[in-house]
């Protein structure tokens, strides 16, 4: 791989998150007795404005929630599993999860597959002995309990494989939302009022997005599982057939490899080879897991089995030690991959946070992009998306204009030190990244601005695919 820009992110402890979202910048100088502990949480909330701010990445990274590690490892692999399991199958388990498909799931070109559902606040404040900045934790499986459980061992305590899904996707989700309303916490104190909090509780609930990044074996097996089922009204196929099948199997591989050498750079700055493309998230924050990555392989005896497709998959480390989703930086005119621990939780700001901060707080450009040579690798995540509610009034008359030109501020010739094909690049985002201004409009509601920007990356004119 290619030398590529790397952006470690801002590391906020979860104690630290606590403290201070339990308490405003005077209450901490009161109860912090130590002058040298009231330094350092002043810092680390000057410092947490500042890398959310418009000068900083719009980004920052989470560490020591208690129980991230069985949260994450209970769900994330059942990502991959829903994804190529049997039609008729999915759909079942997500009906019986009250989860939906928000990408066209019979589509077996698709590179990504997400399955969502609606978390609500009440739920998750009920399952705890009182609000965020009373200092409860919004999960509820023991520390000590994390610490001695393995993935097998998580497996055996959900039973069957999907019979504890829709617990562990509202538990993770329940964790997550924690962590996004106290950090708005943290930074209406610095903006002044509670706007950004009020938002997010007035809007009754958080979308949960759990996704599956096909790796280019997925697509490749699903297309031959899809041929051989529509086969299978007649006599399973001979041997001699089904090794002529695992033959052109791999030799799609090699063209695919080969193609993957030629055409991709290692910066990642060929868009169209991207797991997602380049957009804003429109609400208030977005919440990540750190992804996960899995190996996959497969053999002839598992392809003869319905359940072949989820049966041959371990975790691996992050490719080349990467996250791949990465940004787009202004000020370099560049673009940069994101790098964070694989226990770490990742919040973003959004476009919403970003309006009604009156720019104080700055929403990121990103992607999600292939690694290279590693075509039997898939990438699993679970997102949660802090919204205001959808009859939110924009009020932007006293908005900084330079704060609304989102992407418009992307310099067209970029300075002396950033290469060329940098500025060949952004100038290429400028074609399918619909600006904000172009979307937002004085007296709109979240839903209208939802609806609007939608249309502009998606629907009529635009440029982007939601495959």
């Amino acid at each position: 791989m290619e030398e590529v820009d790397v952006l470690e992110l801002y590391e906020l402890h979860y104690s630290d998150l606590v403290l201070l979202s339990s308490l405003s910048a005077s209450e901490c100088d009161v109860l912090v007795s130590s002058t040298e502990d009231q330094t350092r949480l002043e810092t680390i909330r000057r410092t947490v404005v500042e890398t959310l701010g418009p000068e900083g990445s719009g980004l920052l990274s989470i560490t020591g929630v208690p129980n991230a590690s069985l949260l994450r490892r209970n769900l994330l692999p059942l990502a991959r599993d829903l994804a190529l399991l049997d039609n008729d199958r999915r759909k079942n388990v997500l009906k019986e999860h009250n989860l939906g498909g928000d990408v066209p799931l019979k589509n077996p070109d698709r590179s990504v597959s997400s399955f969502a559902m609606q978390l609500k606040y009440a739920e998750a404040l009920e399952s705890a002995p009182g609000k965020p900045n009373q200092g409860i934790h919004l999960h509820s499986i023991s520390e000590e309990t994390q610490i001695h459980l393995d993935v097998d061992k998580v497996g055996n305590i959900q039973g069957g494989k999907f019979d504890n899904l829709a617990n562990a996707f509202k538990e993770l989700g329940y964790c997550m939302m924690e962590l996004g309303l106290r950090l708005a916490q943290i930074c209406d104190d610095f903006i002044g009022g509670k706007e950004l909090e009020r938002s997010l509780l007035e809007s009754g609930t958080a979308k949960g997005r759990l996704i599956h990044y096909h790796s280019v074996l997925d697509n490749l097996l699903m297309k031959e599982y899809g041929r051989r089922r529509r086969s299978t009204k007649e006599q399973a196929t001979s041997k001699e057939d089904k090794a002529k099948c695992l033959g052109n199997k791999q030799k799609q591989l090699q063209v695919v490899k080969s193609t993957t050498n030629n055409n991709k750079t290692g910066s990642c700055l060929n868009y169209s080879d991207l797991w997602q493309q380049w957009h804003y998230d429109y609400g208030i924050f977005t919440v990540l897991t750190a992804p996960m990555f899995l190996s996959s392989s497969y053999s002839s005896e598992n392809m003869e089995k319905d359940h072949f497709i989820s049966s041959c998959d371990q975790e691996c480390t992050y490719p080349n030690g990467h996250s791949y989703l990465q940004i787009f930086d202004p000020k370099k005119n560049n673009v940069v991959m994101v790098k964070t621990s694989p226990e770490s939780f990742i919040i973003q700001v959004g476009e919403s946070a970003d309006i009604l901060s009156k720019g104080k707080l700055k929403s990121t450009l990103h992607s999600v992009c292939r690694p290279l040579n590693s075509e039997n690798i898939s990438r699993e995540t679970f997102v949660v998306f802090l919204q205001p509610s959808w009859n939110k009034t924009f009020t932007i008359s006293d908005y900084a204009g330079e704060h609304c030109k989102s992407v418009d501020h992307l310099s067209s010739k970029g300075n002396g030190d950033v290469e060329q094909d940098s500025n060949d690049f952004s100038q290429d985002i400028l074609k399918i990244i619909p600006p904000l201004w172009s979307r937002l409009k004085e007296g709109m509601t979240f839903a209208e601005f939802s609806r609007e920007t939608t249309k502009q990356y998606y629907g009529g004119s635009g440029l982007q695919s939601n495959r």
